[in-house]
């Protein structure tokens, strides 16, 4: 609660310390010659007065949130009874998170042991005072530092290489953020996934025609060893996704070319955004209806002609999965077709071609960069779809070509050995860490080909 007023505190002084900074800024001129005399626009001392008065005062509350969780149970620790603390480390990180659990709620105040309620009482306590503290602390740096920034206001001071330069820090330091959490994911997934081959071997995960991940936790549990072959997840994703884009592709492209280029210009309005719907469902509303009508249908379908048909099948999941994805390749396709320079157009019927030649020999070519684009990150739409698969393919591993029969993919067996409570040192929750890298690289290589193809084509239509 002190934290939630004091966000407001810091964005009402940041506010009015805009304003006392253009204010005096203003003043300063009027002083010295009018506006010409001033170095920068007074909104820029305004907005250097601000960032002076805001920019500590946030760097403080960062650092303490950080700070404030291992300073406060540093501090509780002394008085906690001897027996707790000699406990082994999980032991005792179990009683931390009970300490934890009841400061934030919850856990009733009147259950547990008294020892871990005295400790959280202790905790809320402290974490009051330190609050009021730091709350102190800040406003005082924001006063002194806005106070400081506003004296110096003067026609000499460079507010706007100032403000630019800081905005261009904080640029800079988004893009780290994101740069840095690619890394970090990218490291977490190595890392696992390396625990993971030291216990299967690579050949075997890559080459092995088995998949059966069930594995004893303790030594003296009764449970498979355990099969780690990964071909039939490879298979199977690869299944659902050919037939999906197989769906997707044809009725996406040729519905960008219509709207492009033959449809009216009112129905192209019209049809684009309810097209663009589809994207808009949850998926798994698709997946409901995946299980309740597509998958009857084609099992129903297949039993009339004498074919045995699964009741989870690959082409069950991956049509619904094709009619989801039709808007990521109409949609960013007829957005490329449309962006074709008319020029282009006009020469080609100028020296005697049909409507449909320029559309086939030269609005298409030239717009081939996106629309590969577009494709891939369909693709990508359907490597990485999970609730469609589980509910219309079931979870079966099945070393399979038939799309009549049940399959699975990466991402389903990935949530499969991730869900409930797993023991990270077993190759049983590790190969979901495995499975991941794999579909890192799937995906990388997917956009090295689309960077590789709009750099082939870019220079030949500029």
């Amino acid at each position: 609660m002190i934290y939630s007023f004091l966000l407001l505190i810091i964005l009402l002084l940041g506010a009015s310390a805009y304003f006392l900074g253009t204010a005096r800024a203003v003043a300063v001129s009027q002083q010295t010659g009018g506006m010409r005399s001033l170095h920068s626009l007074p909104s820029h001392y305004g907005a250097l007065t601000a960032l002076g008065c805001v920019l500590p005062a946030l760097i403080i509350y960062a650092l303490w949130q950080i700070a404030e969780p291992m300073i406060l149970t540093s501090m509780i620790k002394g008085n906690l009874p001897a027996e707790m603390l000699k406990l082994s480390a999980n032991e005792f990180g179990l009683v931390l998170n009970d300490i934890r659990n009841m400061v934030a709620g919850n856990t009733l105040s009147g259950t547990g042991n008294p020892a871990v309620m005295a400790a959280a009482e202790q905790y809320i306590s402290l974490q009051t005072s330190a609050g009021r503290i730091v709350s102190m602390v800040i406003l005082v740096t924001m006063c002194v530092s806005a106070a400081t920034i506003y004296s110096r206001i003067d026609i000499h001071l460079r507010a706007r290489n100032i403000v630019e330069g800081l905005i261009k820090i904080a640029i800079i330091a988004c893009s780290a953020v994101a740069i840095f959490t690619t890394i970090g994911i990218v490291l977490s997934v190595l890392f696992e996934a390396i625990r993971f081959f030291k216990i299967i071997p690579l050949q075997d995960f890559i080459l092995g025609l088995t998949w059966s991940p069930q594995t004893a936790i303790r030594a003296d549990q009764v449970g498979s060893s355990g099969a780690f072959g990964a071909v039939p997840i490879f298979v199977g994703t690869t299944l659902i996704a050919l037939i999906a884009m197989a769906v997707a592709i044809p009725i996406g492209l040729l519905s960008a070319i219509y709207l492009s280029e033959y449809a009216h210009p009112k129905f192209r309005a019209t049809a684009k955004p309810l097209m663009e719907i589809l994207a808009g469902i949850p998926t798994v509303v698709y997946g409901f209806f995946a299980a309740l009508t597509v998958a009857p249908f084609i099992r129903d379908l297949g039993m009339s002609v004498h074919l045995d048909v699964s009741s989870e099948s690959a082409l069950a999941a991956g049509l619904v999965m094709g009619i989801m994805i039709i808007p990521f390749v109409s949609s960013l396709s007829e957005d490329v077709l449309h962006a074709v320079p008319q020029s282009l157009r006009d020469g080609s019927l100028a020296l005697g071609a049909t409507q449909f030649e320029t559309v086939k020999n030269v609005v298409v070519p030239a717009a081939l960069p996106g629309i590969v684009g577009g494709i891939l990150l369909a693709v990508s739409r359907a490597i990485g779809e999970t609730m469609i698969v589980v509910m219309a393919a079931g979870l079966s591993a099945n070393l399979t070509f038939n799309p009549l029969e049940t399959v699975t993919t990466v991402t389903v067996q990935i949530v499969t050995l991730l869900v409930g409570d797993q023991e990270f040192d077993s190759p049983k929750t590790l190969a979901a860490f495995a499975l991941g890298l794999v579909l890192f690289f799937f995906t990388l290589c997917l956009n090295i080909i689309a960077i590789r193809v709009v750099q082939k084509y870019r220079e030949q239509y500029e």
